[in-house]
């Protein structure tokens, strides 16, 4: 089954945040959320996360393709360990960027960070974001967004990521609140905080709203 033909995440949301007096009018436009949960290996949807840091989707598309097609279509710790740095860089990596990737090769082909699918789904969020920023260059937007879209977990809340601050200033027309203001702002909206955010980055992609949405 491939990423297109997954099953939406987080199906029960939209009827919860419809309810909400400030998502109401947003859901009803924007509709049912519409990610679904990547098929990846979580090895290789980590490389690819890694390379999603700071840059565009377009982008960082263009740059993860070129990565795959150095290995050969193999993204596994062991074909990363082993490929020649300089043909990572070339692919478009930064140097930092490089440094995450090869740090996550290395722990995940040692053992040291395990990243089976079993082990993984039996531990809680903050365990799986401790679990994964023991990674050099892996922080914490990228353990979200691993929890959220590889693992498919519901109440994931981003407040780091500045597309859904943005969105929440948008919906609720306020100034663009800080990461610690944001931190306890859904908590009414548990547990779909991760559809919360999502709403939250369709907003700003859309134009100004229908009058009645406030």
């Amino acid at each position: 089954m491939t990423t297109r033909d997954a099953p939406a995440l987080w199906s029960g949301a939209s009827g919860v945040l419809e309810s909400d007096r400030a998502f109401g009018a947003w859901v009803r436009r924007i509709g049912p959320v519409s990610a679904s949960r990547a098929d990846l290996h979580p090895f290789a949807y980590l490389v690819r996360a890694i390379v999603s840091q700071q840059l565009a989707g377009a982008a960082a598309a263009t740059i993860h393709g070129r990565l795959v097609d150095v290995l050969e279509g193999e993204v596994v710790p062991d074909t990363v360990s082993r490929a020649n740095p300089a043909l990572l860089r070339g692919a478009g990596l930064s140097a930092a960027k490089l440094k995450a990737i090869l740090d996550l090769a290395g722990q995940a082909a040692s053992g040291e960070l395990l990243l089976e699918e079993d082990y993984l789904e039996a531990m809680d969020n903050a365990a799986i974001v401790k679990h994964l920023t023991g990674v050099w260059g892996v922080g914490r937007w990228t353990a979200h967004m691993f929890l959220m879209f590889r693992m498919g977990r519901p109440d994931v809340w981003p407040t780091g990521d500045l597309g859904v601050r943005a969105g929440w200033a948008r919906i609720h027309q306020v100034e663009r609140p800080s990461a610690e203001a944001l931190e306890t702002a859904a908590d009414h909206l548990r547990p779909w905080r991760s559809a919360v955010a999502w709403y939250c980055w369709r907003a700003i992609e859309l134009p100004d709203p229908d009058p009645e949405v406030t």
